[in-house]
């Protein structure tokens, strides 16, 4: 018999081995609100009854750990995110597969992504910064504290948000609801949780690092695709225009042959080509790499 709410999440957890960690935290939050709310609720009705007896019913109703365990599994399995990596096992020749990276919305979506992390990385670097030269500078002063607490909180706020822009661009499950906050603890535990969870201090982490990778996507993506588009159109404007592929402010022209025009389109299509299917790995990678820093264990 489950005595506690405590009790019922550990039991939860082991019965969720195996499942992703954004389903787990997902379904630990869920059950600990839905608990906690009825519990609450039920005291409040009356005095007399005891925290345990109200636990029982409301378990009955809600669900056992396995129960909801089961539930969860065939939900994750039914549900997956917009541009979550399927596997295919068709058989498509080497071509069909390269030339075929042109149809697939996930490598849109992350080139996409890998276009705009250089807006997110100045927003996310820029308050990460800060909020921790504030926090620190005036750590010798009272309102100081509050404000480390407070930029702490907006950390978990901000990694549920790039969360959720990772699912819907990368395909990556991420935590579809914020994790579920205690206000029957006392404040100071409240605090010491804050402090002492991994995911706080990775999240700070991720915020510092998107800039640079977000220096580093956005030059590689644009640098490839103006690189390609001018190489695919090069030979159709000279053609069109007589203008050199090759010259050098004026002097020095550089008329190619015309046998190898054809090659130099191909040259920037198969670039292109590449340049996708870079998008689409770096956006996989990045998509657990996200997993790591910004969802608890």
């Amino acid at each position: 018999m489950i005595n506690s709410i405590d009790e019922y999440l550990k039991s939860l957890k082991n019965e969720l081995k195996g499942c992703d960690n954004a389903t787990v935290q997902d379904a630990l939050s869920d059950a600990e609100e839905h608990l906690r709310t009825a519990i609450d609720s039920g005291l409040k009705e009356s005095d007399k009854v005891v925290e345990a007896d109200i636990l029982s019913e409301v378990i009955e109703k809600y669900g056992e750990p396995d129960e909801i365990a089961n539930a969860y599994r065939d939900f994750e399995d039914r549900i997956k995110p917009a541009f979550a990596r399927k596997k295919v096992y068709i058989k498509k020749s080497f071509f069909a597969r390269f030339f075929g990276i042109f149809a697939d919305m996930g490598a849109w979506s992350s080139l996409i992504y890998m276009i705009f992390a250089l807006v997110t990385g100045v927003i996310y670097f820029t308050w990460a910064v800060t909020g921790i030269s504030i926090g620190l500078s005036m750590i010798i002063l009272i309102i100081g504290i509050p404000i480390i607490i407070l930029f702490l909180y907006s950390v978990r706020g901000i990694a549920f948000i790039e969360g959720r822009i990772v699912e819907a661009l990368l395909g990556e499950r991420m935590p579809r609801r914020s994790r579920f906050t205690n206000k029957n603890v006392k404040l100071w535990d409240r605090i010491k949780n804050l402090f002492t969870d991994r995911s706080t201090w990775t999240g700070i982490l991720y915020m510092i690092l998107q800039l640079p990778l977000g220096i580093i996507y956005f030059t590689l993506m644009v640098v490839f695709i103006v690189t390609s588009v001018a190489l695919i159109f090069a030979p159709i404007i000279f053609i069109i225009w007589h203008i050199p592929i090759i010259s050098h402010t004026g002097d020095f022209e550089y008329f190619l042959p015309d046998w190898l025009l054809p090659l130099i389109t191909l040259a920037g299509f198969l670039m292109l080509t590449l340049t996708m299917h870079l998008a689409k790995f770096v956006g996989k990678i990045h998509g657990k790499y996200a997993k790591v820093l910004l969802v608890s264990e």
